[in-house]
């Protein structure tokens, strides 16, 4: 059977190559059991933080433990964890069960039980049938889930994944994400998942730590993270967002007011934020409306510049002087397409997040 999850706490770690610095001290807490997902672009510092946990790394300054032990000095081969590699790493002459059973060999499990122990996994995968197969008879999907099953054969407490559906195409990552997501739930692994992809961690994850230029800007539940955001970097890398830029000219009862060139615009604030401070109001393309005589909290006016269809859901471009506003609407069949010229767009407060300025994701 398998082992159950153990918790993974990062005390103070940074890593150091020479005169670069690819993860600053790092305090970080991932629960037993836990889908925990590390999101940031690339060059980040996500993949180090994760070999510093695997053992294939010491950090500069800091503890890994792992289940409450110090892992100082201990090696990948001697740490309860199991690491997928992106590009799966499986044996090509190998049937897909001597695949999965590779690691008991090693161990020096007898034949018999270590295929009795693969064909327990290869259920799990639910890939039975095609154990005598060997990889390159089986699709990409067949062959992500021989690499967990392999993983979940040493009976790690920690598995960690790095970026492992990045080779997938689209619809088979997202019918990976559900079976990761399940392979987890029946298991109670703790599961550490490197991505760029926030769609990924949204989908998989009980929770997020979001990284850029080797911190951790933010870590809380996939809801919290996608409604409030704590910094510019957050708010625009995880989904989309229509930033409007200005000062504070009040704050109160936990609202600002923010004028700039798109006049005065109201939205829910965070701490720190003080009258004459340079701000931004962020808002969701799918918080925003065409005014069709309704009234709302925020209104801006817009000449619509192209329409993208995207199957059940369009997004509307408008521009607003150098702004591009977006908003996204279901398509209910000629959504969008009588829009043109000069449009009245607005939001709730409630709807909109004002922030400190700060540097943006796609900047």
């Amino acid at each position: 059977m398998l082992g159950k999850g153990k918790n993974v706490v990062l005390d103070g770690v940074s890593m150091v190559f020479g005169t670069f610095t690819a993860v600053r001290k790092t305090d970080l807490e991932i629960g037993a059991g836990e889908f925990f997902s590390i999101l940031g672009p690339s060059g980040c510092g996500k993949t180090t933080l994760l070999r510093m946990i695997s053992g294939f790394l010491e950090p500069t300054t800091g503890r890994v433990l792992i289940g409450g032990d110090d892992m100082a000095g201990i090696g990948p081969n001697r740490r309860p964890t199991a690491l997928i590699f992106q590009n799966l790493a499986l044996f090509p002459l190998m049937p897909v069960w001597e695949n999965v059973a590779f690691g008991l060999e090693a161990r020096g499990m007898p034949k018999r039980k270590r295929r009795e122990r693969a064909m327990e996994l290869i259920d799990l995968v639910a890939l039975r049938g095609q154990e005598d197969k060997l990889p390159g008879d089986l699709s990409g999907g067949q062959r992500q889930r021989v690499a967990i099953a392999r993983a979940l054969a040493v009976e790690p407490a920690v598995l960690l994944l790095d970026e492992p559906l990045s080779a997938l195409d689209l619809k088979l990552r997202q019918h990976m994400r559900a079976e990761l997501k399940s392979i987890q739930r029946k298991t109670g692994v703790t599961f550490v998942y490197i991505t760029h992809d926030q769609g990924e961690a949204l989908t998989m994850s009980d929770r997020i730590a979001v990284m850029n230029h080797g911190s951790v800007e933010q870590v809380d539940t996939t809801d919290v993270l996608y409604d409030n955001p704590a910094t510019p970097f957050v708010a625009t890398f995880v989904g989309e967002q229509n930033v409007f830029r200005g000062k504070v000219a009040e704050v109160a009862e936990g609202f600002a007011v923010v004028e700039g060139p798109d006049g005065r615009l109201r939205g829910r604030v965070r701490e720190g934020l003080s009258k004459g401070d340079a701000a931004m109001v962020f808002v969701r393309p799918e918080r925003m409306q065409f005014l069709n005589g309704a009234g709302l909290d925020n209104v801006v006016t817009a000449r619509v510049d192209r329409r993208d269809l995207e199957g059940p859901f369009v997004n509307l471009f408008l521009k607003r002087d150098a702004n591009e506003i977006m908003v996204h609407i279901v398509n209910s069949g000629a959504a969008g397409r009588d829009l043109d010229g000069e449009q009245r767009v607005g939001f709730a407060a409630a709807d909109a997040l004002v922030l400190p300025t700060g540097d943006l994701a796609r900047d």
